[in-house]
């Protein structure tokens, strides 16, 4: 039971750095991810250096409210929260199954064949454990993709 409540932190941790990500990769530069047809302007179907590039300055023009050709900590902040509260209304979409405009732990409660699943990859020698090994692991698998990062 203590091994699945550790489970269950992880992966709230996890959701919680997926979720702030956005921001640290706008204040890091990177913006946040765009589909492949939306960088294939010119739908050639292959995305050229100069397409990525537009694609770079369209966000960075979004995010520069005033226009001035800098990025303040407030046009930062603001193109984040914009980005948070459209993360929120969709989970709020997903997961309020009474559309009372509030969660419960019950409304929250990830789904448990899932949670098993990925509890099983991360258990490498199935003792139905994590140890020290496979959680390091784990989080090197992870580094990179945009999964919260640590370490």
């Amino acid at each position: 039971m203590k091994t699945i409540t550790l489970v269950k932190t992880v992966l709230l941790a996890a959701g919680v750095a997926v979720a702030v990500a956005p921001t640290m990769s706008m204040a890091k530069g990177q913006g946040t991810r765009l589909s492949f047809e939306e960088l294939d302007v010119d739908k050639s179907g292959e995305v050229t250096q100069a397409e990525m590039q537009a694609a770079a300055e369209a966000r960075f023009a979004k995010a520069d409210v005033d226009g001035d050709g800098f990025l303040t900590k407030d046009e930062v902040g603001q193109e984040a929260n914009n980005r948070a509260t459209k993360r929120i209304n969709k989970m709020f979409e997903r997961r309020d199954a009474n559309d009372d405009g509030k969660l419960s732990a019950d409304e929250l409660r990830p789904d448990a064949e899932r949670i098993a699943k990925r509890f099983d990859k991360v258990d490498a020698d199935n003792s139905g454990g994590i140890s020290k090994a496979e959680f390091d692991a784990m989080k090197k698998h992870r580094k990179g993709r945009g999964k919260g990062k640590s370490e």
